[in-house]
């Protein structure tokens, strides 16, 4: 497996949560929630790429429990060919599902509340995303 930091988008409609490991790929820690619809949004995924220098991003690909792909799945590739057409970076997609339910269940169990922890949810999310995606990796 290759040395490098990766991080990881869990796209939403409204926020972006975003994680990132360390550069041996064993611990995935929350990093930020992006509000989607701010204008300095693309500067602040340039930001986060200029400090971490990732090696690979990976962005959760919304299904259903059945596997069909979900109606946000257009706009979550969209938004990573856009990572990719605007850093070069190489990006994948993760499956996603269950990643925000785990992330409110565990944000639940710790006595936060869901009207307290949105942006927090979108941030575990994207862990969860890049822990499956550092274990594909892993099993390669």
């Amino acid at each position: 497996m290759l040395r490098g930091r990766r991080l990881a988008f869990d796209f939403g409609d409204v926020r972006i949560g975003v994680a990132v490991c360390d550069p041996d790929a064993i611990l995935a820690t929350p990093v930020t929630t992006l509000k989607n619809n701010d204008d300095h949004l693309w500067e602040q995924i340039f930001e986060l790429v200029k400090e971490y220098e990732p090696i690979h991003v990976y962005v959760g690909a919304p299904k259903h429990l059945s596997g069909a792909n979900g109606s946000s799945m257009q706009k979550a590739e969209e938004f990573k060919e856009q990572i990719f057409t605007r850093t070069g970076i190489p990006c994948s997609m993760v499956d996603e599902r269950l990643s925000t339910v785990a992330a409110a269940k565990q944000l639940k169990d710790s006595g936060m509340n869901s009207r307290e922890s949105k942006a927090a949810i979108d941030q575990a999310a994207a862990v969860a995303i890049l822990e499956q995606a550092i274990a594909i990796e892993k099993r390669k």
